[in-house]
């Protein structure tokens, strides 16, 4: 892989990835992640209220205060889904003083309501001339050019990838010198105790409040398995920097329920 982005070799014939705790070849792990998420757009808003008890809020303001938007900033919002981070930075930085803002997400259902969101959000036409943008695309291949963005998010979409280094190695591709890249994911617990309490409720509670609210009771058992899936803190962090990166940090939420990673192109 190259600082210029290049994701390296195409995985070998026969090649397997994780989805959740099952392994699939390559080729279907992404079919089956928009599966997942067109089966719980139309609640997916509704189910992070319920499965965090909100905190997941706290945590995208947490994320926008870390990013400390400026006047202008061009913004790429990756696995943006329903519009709620780069909504957040448009608010922060004022719509009609912020720079064009594109939502990029896999799944065309949850742009479509992240765009009539928008408008709920005013968002849209002379209220934010710069242009709030849907695109519907795959992280590890985005249909953008490089070094067009001075910042680039991804909340809770980072572990739904297939190749978390191609996905990395096209947010430094996208990223003019000197941007920065913020990801919002769920972690390692490093609290003593918290563990096996976030584990009781990640593979009881979830999944049968899943079923209730949505229907789909395999979608949210599969959060729980990419969770655990997904690298740990310093792992990530050692990811995003061979992907060419430099000033890495994370921080814990919740006591690593979720983190925040940051790296900047320089």
């Amino acid at each position: 892989m190259t600082r210029e982005g290049k994701a390296g070799r195409a995985p070998r014939a026969g090649a397997t990835t994780h989805f959740g705790y099952e392994d699939v070849p390559v080729d279907e792990k992404t079919p089956r992640v928009r599966g997942v998420f067109e089966s719980v757009a139309s609640r997916y808003d509704l189910m992070n209220d319920l499965m965090s008890g909100g905190i997941h809020r706290l945590w995208k303001t947490s994320l926008v205060d870390w990013l400390n938007p400026r006047q202008g900033l061009r913004l790429l919002d990756v696995a943006g889904g329903t519009g709620d981070i780069a909504f957040r930075v448009l608010h922060r930085v004022g719509p009609a003083r912020a720079g064009p803002a594109v939502v990029c997400d896999l799944t065309p259902e949850m742009l479509r309501i992240g765009r009539d969101r928008a408008v709920d959000h005013g968002l849209v036409g002379r209220a934010c001339p710069a242009g709030l943008h849907w695109v519907c695309g795959d992280a590890e291949r985005l249909p953008l050019p490089a070094r067009g963005f001075d910042a680039y998010t991804i909340g809770f979409g980072l572990r739904n990838v297939t190749r978390i280094e191609a996905a990395l190695a096209e947010a430094y591709r996208v990223l003019r010198p000197g941007g920065r890249f913020l990801c919002l994911e769920f972690s390692r617990v490093v609290v003593p105790g918290l563990a096996e309490l976030y584990d009781m409720y990640s593979f009881n509670v979830l999944p049968s409040l899943g079923a209730a609210v949505t229907g789909d009771r395999a979608a949210y058992l599969y959060l729980a398995e990419s969770i655990r899936r997904f690298p740990a803190q310093d792992e990530l962090a050692a990811m995003m920097e061979r992907a060419g990166f430099a000033r890495v940090r994370y921080r814990n939420l919740s006591g690593g329920i979720a983190a925040l990673h940051s790296g900047w192109r320089l």
